[in-house]
């Protein structure tokens, strides 16, 4: 029972990190019809910018946990935002009204070469960083076996909560949000009231691109060490949570998150850990053949 419940803080812990990449690919999809695949890698190159300010706060001898976590967030999330803005402009305005394939192979190649831009510049070695948060709290001392939840776990759980809520609200209350619904309903009507597309599109690609960033500095916080590669294995399982919760749903994208999270500790706990990718991708084919719309999403009606 108390190796059930550290492996259950465990995958919730990593199915927030799924959840917040997640709702990028769900956001994007949702007000354009496409997937980002260079979201991945936006979240890698979040973590090494994560890293190269930890590695300045050192230099600078800042002691302050609190103070170098808000500073590496704010940092992460300006230049990761803008990361996000570039990409949508060069990979996905110019080729709006092409083909679907189109943008398509224009995001795998950004993907490709935000991927060799980092190992060329940081090289293709891991970049370790000192332990940033250490120690947590005992929940459990059962015999033979403790159950806590480190600080670190904690910081990313209730920061994944507070920008879920965060989220929600922007997008069901605010002006951007309903923007941004006009525009996943119909552009064109959308632009004929008076909103800007263009402007909506980008806002809402920083805006996954800043989620990331999130994501991509509690990655670095967590296991301290990161390295080109990560974004691409992450990358793919946040759009296997967004399609499992329900493309185009916020709740969905971050149910996703959770369950992938849990799947792969549960499975990595008791049956085969080298295969928990395996069980994580067969469990997607089994809902995209029993309900291919996913778990919150509505089936797509075409229009004449």
């Amino acid at each position: 029972m108390a190796y059930a419940l550290q492996q259950l803080i465990n995958g919730l812990t990593l199915g927030a990190m799924y959840g917040l990449i997640a709702i990028g690919y769900t956001m994007v999809y949702g007000i354009i019809g496409m997937i980002n695949f260079a979201h991945g890698d936006i979240f890698m190159v979040s973590a090494f910018i994560a890293v190269t300010a930890f590695t300045i706060l050192a230099a600078a001898d800042v002691t302050s946990i609190p103070l170098a976590l808000t500073f590496v967030l704010i940092v992460s999330i300006f230049f990761t935002s803008a990361y996000g803005w570039a990409v949508e402009r060069t990979a996905y305005r110019p080729l709006r009204g092409s083909t679907r394939l189109a943008p398509l192979i224009s995001a795998i190649g950004m993907s490709i070469f935000l991927q060799n831009s980092v190992q060329l510049t940081q090289g293709a070695r891991v970049k370790p960083i000192p332990p940033v948060l250490e120690g947590g709290i005992v929940l459990w001392d059962a015999p033979g076996f403790t159950v806590q939840i480190g600080w670190s776990q904690m910081l990313i759980i209730v920061t994944t909560v507070i920008l879920m809520s965060a989220f929600t609200w922007m997008i069901t209350q605010t002006p951007f949000g309903r923007q941004q619904r006009a525009c996943e309903q119909d552009r064109t009507m959308a632009a004929l009231l008076g909103v800007n597309v263009d402007r909506t599109i980008s806002y809402t690609f920083m805006l996954g691109a800043a989620l990331a960033a999130v994501a991509g500095v509690m990655v670095t916080v967590y296991y301290g060490v990161v390295d080109f590669f990560i974004g691409f294995l992450a990358g793919i399982k946040a759009f296997t949570a967004a399609v499992l919760g329900g493309i185009g749903s916020l709740p969905g994208a971050m149910l996703g998150g959770l369950l992938i999270g849990l799947i792969e500790s549960f499975w990595a706990a008791y049956l085969w850990a080298e295969y928990k990718d395996v069980a994580t991708f067969g469990i997607l084919c089994l809902v995209l053949m029993l309900r291919p719309s996913g778990l919150l999403g509505r089936p797509e009606v075409e229009k004449v």
